[in-house]
């Protein structure tokens, strides 16, 4: 979807619409003449945005100056608002430096993974079961930006990613894996150990001992 939010893009009819509607949600006839579209035109563009997912119906209505029946209000999703640049990576990068300044490496490794404790407490997992609480795991971090899978091993798991949530600043500041790590053993119920990748494209991984076979190490 990233690959979408480019210069030319913008410059589309649903560029447009996609500008609009970060905004402020629209109907297809507060939309038509933003445009200059006939409603039939409009919808026919929200149709492939809603294919691609960008752009959903809303579960509001509005009814037309005249009465008539309720008119259905597009947004943006929440995957495509996530698809904007956002400030949280220098700030983080920041952050991270100012602690390890202030504190120490070892009081801001201890904090990011009081953090990752919290981020697993606030999720509530299905199941009791260790692999179904993997996968949670795993769908956050997908959620978060990384493209992570389980692997099964004799005795534990594998957590291996292909893209990294925090990849802009581990190779600076490798204790921010320290959270994730934290956050993985919070909710499985595990103990956690990180062996991630920090060379040029960063990557997850994470091996996970369940708590039964945790004196095997």
């Amino acid at each position: 979807m990233a690959a979408y939010w480019d210069h030319k893009f913008f410059e589309s009819t649903r560029g447009r619409i996609v500008t609009l509607l970060r905004r402020t949600r629209c109907t297809v006839d507060e939309l038509a003449p933003e445009l200059e579209l006939t409603n039939n035109g409009v919808r026919a563009h929200l149709a492939t945005l809603e294919r691609d997912g960008f752009v959903r119906q809303s579960s509001s209505v509005r009814r037309t100056s005249g009465g008539g029946k309720p008119a259905y209000v597009y947004e943006l999703t929440p995957e495509a608002l996530r698809s904007f640049p956002q400030a949280y990576e220098p700030v983080l990068d920041q952050l991270l430096g100012v602690l390890a300044e202030q504190i120490g490496a070892e009081e801001s490794e201890a904090l990011l993974r009081q953090a990752g404790a919290r981020m697993a407490g606030g999720i509530e997992a299905a199941s009791d079961g260790v692999r179904e609480r993997m996968e949670v795991a795993v769908s956050v971090l997908n959620e978060l930006g990384g493209l992570a899978e389980v692997e099964e091993r004799e005795g534990s798991y594998l957590v291996r990613s292909y893209g990294c949530p925090l990849a802009s600043v581990v190779s600076g500041h490798p204790e921010a894996c320290s959270l994730v790590e934290a956050f993985i053993a919070g909710l499985v119920g595990a103990s956690v150990h990180e062996h991630c990748d920090r060379d040029g494209n960063p990557r997850c991984r994470f091996e996970v001992v369940p708590a039964e076979d945790v004196t095997r190490e």
